[in-house]
């Protein structure tokens, strides 16, 4: 019986696909390995929209439902390397968006929870994210980030996946001591990542790194999407 005709979606292609995409954040300065190693883990175009799966593997952000958007992965990595993830660490996610970051938190070994405005992305999200294998470690709900419930308790990790003009005192309220936010500010009509740190119950250090391509984040929960 002849071989079966080689095609885009056979093992080999995706693989060298993979690499390539790994390579092109190696050749922009990504050099955290357990990262990279995630990302390989963690197929970027299994959460993007099917339309736009063939984006998946470049650097650009992808439309998503409601007007947002999946963040570019160099941007991605950029936070996920400031947050200094850590395994076993609690992290609160702000902005699940298509679940791809909350996957990567997983694959990092945290114990995540991500919150997400709209309820149509969110129930998207958890499909995508209990398909990529890491759902029991990832509590989605669909609720206000910017006011995240106090029963959640404090996280070690908090990931703010937009920009916002000051970082919200209901998220540093959330984050144990010792522990580190990662997000970006409006500062000057441009996005810049910011690095909290907690160093102890009422002190707080902020750190204002590079300018990141990141959406603005709205509060509140959307009640009609």
């Amino acid at each position: 019986m002849a071989d079966a005709p080689m095609t885009d979606e056979t093992p080999a292609s995706e693989g060298e696909r993979t690499v390539a995409f790994l390579l092109s954040l190696r050749a922009r300065g990504v050099r955290d390995l357990p990262l990279l190693r995630a990302m390989e883990r963690v197929p970027r175009d299994r959460f993007a929209p099917s339309r736009f799966a063939d984006l998946a593997r470049q650097d650009v952000s992808v439309p998503l439902p409601c007007g947002q958007t999946m963040t570019a992965p160099f941007t991605v990595a950029n936070l996920l390397v400031a947050l200094d993830m850590q395994p076993g660490a609690r992290v609160l996610e702000v902005g699940t968006g298509s679940g791809y970051v909350s996957a990567l938190l997983a694959a990092l070994g945290g114990e995540v929870v991500s919150l997400e405005r709209y309820r149509s992305l969110a129930l998207a999200a958890h499909e995508r994210v209990a398909g990529s294998g890491f759902g029991g470690a990832v509590d989605l709900r669909h609720a206000d980030g910017f006011q995240p419930d106090r029963t959640l308790g404090r996280f070690d990790r908090i990931l703010v996946n937009g920009v916002t003009h000051a970082v919200p005192e209901a998220l540093l309220a959330r984050l144990a001591r010792g522990g580190r936010l990662v997000g970006a500010l409006r500062v000057e009509g441009a996005a810049r990542r910011v690095v909290v740190t907690r160093a102890d119950e009422d002190s707080f250090d902020h750190a204002l790194g590079p300018p990141l391509r990141l959406p603005p984040l709205i509060p509140g929960r959307a009640q009609a999407l």
